[in-house]
């Protein structure tokens, strides 16, 4: 598909279940590469960076069946160590078959990773862990050519410049659960899908604890099985979910929804004047009075997450009242500001931070997704908008 073509101003009214998590399904998928035994992972959703997925893994020798959200990995004739760039480039998340390539054959050949253009994000405290484990590491041509005679636990300060790293932990831990002895991961992502691959590992025999908070510590074993698991639900499409709702004026109901994982999302709805229903695994989202401007700081998990930034900007540029949008995981995501302005709205670009004023009505018009949550963005303020949106390169939309 090359563009998406709206015709906003139709209030959105109904009931929609949430697929399963992305960015839990893709690291999951990748590590099943640790087991020679089959794994069955329920709750896969259907998207091209999956689909991605299931051809690197089947480039690296494995069998991968994708049916109805169900992806059964089981062993070919041998295993491949070489991630190769025409897929790897696609999907930054594709790196995360680094640690478990150098976990089960001690050596990997990865290409730099590709992915959404949302700023500066290095490989740097991948390559860092890896090194802490006994790799050595060379950088030849593109790829990341990463060896080791034997793994071995160490005691490993994930911290960057920006916070924790989710794939960083991914793969570092990935590394680690086949490695000798005990390894601790300090400033580790606490977000839930760097917990839900730990519950992966864990149900194929690995030795962890402490996933979900900042401080994992990981009991190296000689070997894994395979194992079923079901992926968590996407706090990130349900967080997207809830905001279509009250930036059309609408009235949803949100089912196979993980609440506690949307805290800070919750909250600043709230801060704003939303009419929120919460139930077991399901939210009803409403208008109860005219929404109010709220400022929000883009923090790691359990703070105000980067990926619903540019959503939540769409509804504040829509919000009477002035509010600040200060991005702190990725300062540089805001290349959707350029088109909401088109549209008619009022933000200022002020380093980290956007200065958004409030506007009574955006007005439709063509615009371009520079990212996977931009086009989000830009989807949410096309439903909202007099007029028709014709938002392009909509692959973006498609990857995830």
């Amino acid at each position: 598909m090359d563009k998406l073509v709206i015709e906003g101003g139709v209030t959105l009214k109904g009931e929609v279940t949430i697929s399963g998590a992305k960015n839990s399904a893709l690291p999951i998928m990748a590590a099943t590469i640790l087991t020679d035994d089959a794994c069955i992972i329920k709750g896969v959703p259907v998207l091209r960076d999956t689909n991605t997925m299931v051809k690197i893994l089947r480039s690296l020798g494995k069998c991968v069946e994708f049916e109805n959200g169900v992806v059964t990995v089981t062993s070919g004739k041998s295993l491949n160590h070489v991630a190769d760039y025409k897929l790897v480039s696609t999907m930054r998340a594709s790196f995360c078959v680094l640690g478990p390539l150098l976990g089960k054959l001690k050596k990997a050949k990865v290409s730099l990773p590709g992915g959404c253009i949302i700023g500066v994000r290095p490989v740097d405290l991948h390559l860092k862990g890896i090194k802490a484990l006994g790799a050595t590491i060379d950088i030849e041509g593109g790829y990341v050519v990463a060896k080791a005679d034997k793994l071995k636990g160490n005691h490993i300060y994930l911290g960057g410049v920006y916070g924790s790293s989710v794939l960083a932990t991914d793969n570092v831990m990935m590394a680690a659960v086949l490695a000798h002895g005990k390894t601790v991961i300090e400033s580790a992502a606490c977000e839930p899908e760097v917990a839900d691959l730990a519950e992966f590992l864990i149900k194929m025999g690995a030795k962890i604890t402490g996933h979900g908070t900042p401080i994992i510590e990981i009991e190296g074993v000689a070997h894994l099985h395979g194992c079923t698991h079901t992926v968590i639900p996407d706090r990130i499409e349900a967080g997207t979910m809830m905001l279509a709702s009250l930036i059309t004026h609408g009235d949803i109901s949100i089912k196979n929804v993980a609440i506690h994982h949307l805290g800070a999302l919750i909250d600043k709805l709230q801060e704003a004047g939303a009419a929120l229903v919460k139930s077991d695994h399901a939210i009803r989202v409403r208008r109860k009075t005219r929404l109010k401007a709220v400022n929000l700081t883009t923090l790691p998990y359990p703070g105000f997450p980067t990926d619903m930034q540019a959503q939540m900007m769409s509804l504040m540029s829509i919000t009477p009242g002035i509010s600040v949008v200060t991005e702190k995981i990725y300062p540089d995501r805001f290349m959707h500001v350029a088109e909401l302005n088109r549209m008619g709205a009022n933000i200022q670009r002020e380093g980290p931070h956007a200065i958004v004023s409030g506007i009574k009505e955006l007005s439709g018009a063509p615009v371009m997704a520079s990212d996977l949550r931009a086009s989000a963005c830009l989807v949410l303020a096309g439903l909202a908008a007099k007029g028709e949106t014709a938002i392009s390169r909509i692959y973006h939309l498609e990857r995830g």
